[in-house]
């Protein structure tokens, strides 16, 4: 009787060991083929291993050194102090070393600061570039009617001209005179150091004098590169917009989370007074400039440094109870009409060196522009920068400067992978505070996991 109903059960036992089976071979296929940015995250989200036993990364500085740091470690990384390490997986170093990209494994390792950043970040590198991009949207016909929303450089960027290029320099001696200030700064250098106004015919005069005895000296004309005359001569913007009567520029952030393809972002940071009331006719630039390094040279520094930073969101709060009714701004100028003005010279920029710009999968840099509003609410770009400062010495740097380092580098972990997979950049699930401004997937062609 057993052996009768066993042989009558058999059938369904089979198949129920089939399906059994199969559902095995399911589950094993689904674990092969998880997608492989899942698999990524997923491995983010995991608890981290033992110290030591995680990926390498090297910070080579002290700026943002501790953000920087504990971001990594936790995700269980482990930091090397050995600077030729070649099996890292991140390296963030302040100053660029031809090593880094001579040793560089694309697609394999993450890289801070793109090697020739300085088409964006020197004076004279920005200038030229801009200078060239409006030579061939002219010649391209796209500053026409027809395309209005091409920015002129003239509308953003203050008159400029290089000391270096004869020609420039005759052009600004001929168009000097007394009644403007002229703002002399080296090509590459930060901080504020080596800069000095200029304001009447003698200081020209000298500077002429000075910089002809550059030119006729023999040893300068057999330098590569022309040191000494590296500057550029800005018109100073003598009307700038107050804050209870002080100057004040704001530093925002261009992120190129991606350089294959080009992943670039807008990040807001914060504004910067300086502790003296404005007064264009002084000598003391720490009234001119408004970076802290210039600030603490004052005794007061340290009593009164949070009060030379402010939130965009304090900026905003200002300009809309001060400003708005009597110049009939709409209604949080800052965080519309001047954060889209911001992001349009932005991707300007990007796209006049885009072309020259050394891109593989890998790099990924972070750039701080300071822009200045003048009274008439007109804005203009000054600078951009590279490593830009990312120390927390004061309340509002506290609260903007980690968040804009750890997104940038969860921005460049996240792009980095799915580039490497070949798949869809958007949504990026890292993408809070900044703000898409330039998507490179089309420059590449169709990928993996496009509509295309």
């Amino acid at each position: 009787m057993r052996s009768s109903v066993k042989e009558e059960l058999q059938p369904q036992l089979n198949q129920l060991n089939q399906d059994a089976d199969l559902l095995k071979e399911a589950a094993a296929s689904f674990s092969t083929t998880l997608d492989p940015l899942e698999e990524f995250l997923l491995e983010e989200d995991k608890l981290p291993p033992s110290p030591g036993q995680g990926p390498l990364f090297y910070i080579g500085g002290t700026n943002g050194a501790s953000i920087i740091s504990n971001y990594c470690e936790s995700k269980g990384w482990q930091r090397t102090q050995d600077s030729h390490c070649k099996d890292y997986r991140l390296k963030w170093c302040e100053i660029k070393c031809k090593e880094n990209y001579y040793s560089f494994q694309e697609g394999q390792q993450l890289l801070f600061q793109l090697p020739n950043n300085k088409l964006l970040t020197t004076k004279i590198g920005l200038l030229s570039a801009l200078r060239e991009y409006a030579r061939i949207l002219s010649k391209s016909k796209m500053l026409s009617s027809a395309h209005p929303k091409v920015l002129k450089m003239e509308d953003f960027f203050p008159e400029t001209y290089r000391l270096d290029i004869k020609d420039d320099r005759q052009a600004f001696f001929s168009v000097f005179d007394e009644t403007q200030i002229w703002i002399c700064k080296p090509t590459a250098s930060n901080q504020g150091k080596g800069i000095f106004l200029i304001r009447s015919q003698e200081e020209v005069t000298t500077l002429k004098a000075k910089t002809q005895n550059i030119e006729d000296d023999p040893i300068f004309c057999k330098m590569s590169f022309r040191a000494p005359q590296a500057r550029v001569v800005q018109r100073y913007i003598q009307n700038p917009l107050l804050l209870d009567g002080k100057k004040f520029d704001v530093r925002s952030y261009l992120l190129i989370a991606c350089a294959m393809p080009y992943m670039v972002f807008f990040g807001h940071g914060y504004a910067r007074l300086t502790l003296s009331l404005y007064d264009p006719h002084s000598n003391d630039l720490s009234g001119h400039l408004t970076n802290q390094f210039m600030q603490k040279k004052s005794p007061l520094y340290v009593l009164l440094k949070d009060s030379t930073v402010w939130s965009m969101e304090r900026l905003n709060r200002y300009i809309n109870n001060k400003f708005r009714k009597t110049r009939g701004l709409p209604r949080d100028w800052v965080f519309t009409t001047f954060t889209k003005r911001m992001q349009q010279i932005m991707a300007h920029c990007f796209l006049a060196v885009k072309s020259k710009l050394e891109g593989k999968l890998g790099y990924f840099d972070l750039i701080g522009c300071d822009f200045l509003i003048d009274e008439d609410f007109k804005v203009w770009l000054l600078e951009m920068n590279s490593n830009p400062a990312l120390h927390t010495n004061c309340g509002v740097l506290k609260e903007v400067i980690p968040g804009v380092v750890m997104e940038t580098l969860d921005l460049a972990l996240e792009t980095f992978q799915k580039s490497l997979c070949r798949q869809k950049m958007l949504p990026l699930l890292s993408q809070h505070r900044f703000v898409l401004l330039y998507n490179g997937e089309m420059d590449l062609g169709p990928r993996v996991g496009s509509s295309l």
